[in-house]
């Protein structure tokens, strides 16, 4: 009754040539005349295939459908629990190592050039409640409002009940525990009764001991806050590994962000070789772990990486040259440095004259900067820039003073100077990316980048309705996306046996 060329014979195909001992190893034991391992990831997979996402869905489709039966080879239909257990449970903990297995199938049947990755990001809300957020910016507001409040209260109590506990120039919460215990051995002394209810009258030391309580239940939230909340500016209470984003998916176009994942997709030859998840708002930071990933999985490097202008960053720049890999990500200023307005901006150093061996930049009025310093910042990841500073050596009485200096200060123009900060390093590495994505192999990568990897996005999001989670936590969540990508990579091989397209890794260059 199933065709010869259906899509679950090939799943059936693949999965039987994987290695799922890593699987099996999840399972303490398994049961008698209940679906093997290996068919439950069938299942999954098939369901993934299908944009049948929810367990009940799946598990309903075991009863009725063909399909879903043939995968089962007999074998009981799972209820969903024991669905939601296996993708949880078993799946989650070897889900990158079955991805990696199912890239190398793909690799073995010659089906990936192995050459060029093509790379791009989205945000996927998480099943989270959109209210449940937590900002770093508040709690650390709050945290200090309460400090500052304690050390007259520390004060207070000890002259109040005769004690006195030594602490420097900061109250910490082992200090506040020493009060709370020299309070309550007051209150065991003499026998000091507690009082609760309307119409009760409470001891001066109940009241002092509840304040404390109070005071050392806050704290503690705030310092938990913080340390769930590490180097991220929020966290959603639900999914405390979700970061609140903003979404394309915007119905109140307000801006109102989300709790959310950002998931970045490797694609080569329209397959994807790897997908990873993490809580950056942006692309720029996510470059490097996401390669660092795929060469901790893969037996083989990508030699070409093609991105767009989001990630690009002197250290990401450094990066793939360290590691032999040739970058064609866009200069985030290529769009705009195409435009008259840019062009005619005398304030940025591009439209200025550089003096390569005097190490001078003239302005469009002949006056000169020149180098007055060296400045090095480090970035939120670690990474330190060299940037060289050069101030121009006159500007008083420049007619051109109201266009070239820009940005709010303090001082006024009149008392201002012209300066700028220059990364060498970065400069230079921008003008190679410049060249690489202008010639004629760019062009192609470039126009190969929007059909093959947002591609894969909007299939995802749109043609499988895929756009929003339904586990919690990033290593479920991270093992939803691996059997997303197993399903479109599955739905994309027989596709490409279908219309005859194996081996084709880039769309020609259509030409007029």
């Amino acid at each position: 009754m199933i065709p010869n060329d259906d899509s679950v014979r090939l799943l059936g195909q693949i999965v039987e040539e994987m290695d799922l001992t890593e699987l099996y190893k999840t399972y303490s034991r398994i049961r008698k005349k209940q679906a093997t391992p290996t068919q439950m990831l069938k299942v999954m997979l098939y369901g993934y295939m299908n944009n049948c996402y929810t367990t009940r869905k799946i598990e309903s489709a075991c009863k009725r459908d063909i399909n879903f039966m043939y995968l089962l080879e007999g074998s009981p239909a799972p209820d969903y629990t024991t669905i939601a257990r296996f993708r949880s449970l078993h799946f989650a903990p070897v889900s990158e190592n079955l991805m990696a297995q199912f890239t190398e199938i793909l690799a073995e049947c010659g089906e990936l050039s192995m050459k060029n990755l093509f790379v791009d990001g989205t945000k996927i809300e998480a099943s989270s409640n959109k209210y449940t957020f937590v900002w770093k910016g508040s709690v650390t507001k709050n945290q200090r409002k309460l400090m500052d409040k304690i050390p007259a209260f520390f004060k207070k109590a000890e002259e109040d009940y005769g004690f006195k506990i030594v602490y420097g120039d900061k109250i910490k919460m082992y200090h506040l525990k020493k009060l709370r215990r020299k309070l309550c051995k007051i209150k065991k002394d003499e026998d000091i009764e507690f009082v609760y209810g309307i119409g009760k009258r409470k001891s001066p030391l109940q009241k002092t001991l509840e304040q404390l309580d109070e005071y050392i239940s806050r704290l503690k939230k705030y310092n938990k806050h913080l340390h769930t909340m590490g180097e991220r500016n929020s966290f959603s209470k639900t999914d405390p590994d979700a970061t609140f984003m903003r979404m394309k998916e915007d119905a109140m176009k307000n801006g109102q962000l989300k709790p959310g994942y950002n998931i970045q997709f490797g694609v080569d030859a329209e397959y994807i070789v790897w997908i990873s998840a993490g809580p950056q708002p942006t692309d720029t930071t996510t470059l490097i772990p996401f390669l660092n990933s795929i060469k901790s999985h893969l037996r083989y490097t990508y030699k070409n990486i093609v991105a767009d202008s989001g990630y690009e960053s002197e250290e990401n720049y450094v990066y793939l040259d360290e590691n032999n890999q040739r970058a064609f990500i866009k200069p985030s200023n290529y769009e705009v440095s195409r435009t008259r307005k840019y062009k005619a901006d005398i304030s940025i150093k591009e439209n200025m004259i550089y003096d390569k061996e005097k190490d001078i930049y003239i302005c469009s009025n002949g006056k000169r900067l020149v180098v007055t310093g060296i400045k090095f910042s480090k970035s939120k990841t670690g990474y330190i820039s060299k940037k060289t500073c050069y101030t121009c050596e006159d500007c008083s009485e420049c007619t051109f003073k109201s266009k070239c200096i820009k940005g709010n200060s303090k001082k006024p123009l009149e008392e201002r100077t012209k300066r700028l900060e220059v990364s060498k390093l970065f400069q230079q590495k921008r003008e190679e990316a410049l060249e690489r994505i202008l010639s004629e192999e760019g062009i192609e990568l470039r126009i190969n980048r929007s059909i093959q990897v947002e591609g894969v996005i909007g299939e995802i999001k749109q043609d499988m309705g895929f756009r929003r989670f339904l586990c919690r936590g990033k290593k479920n969540i991270l093992a939803e996306c691996i059997l997303l990508a197993l399903a479109h990579n599955v739905n994309k091989l027989h596709n490409k046996i279908q219309s005859q397209r194996c081996a084709t890794y880039l769309h020609p260059i259509k030409t007029a």
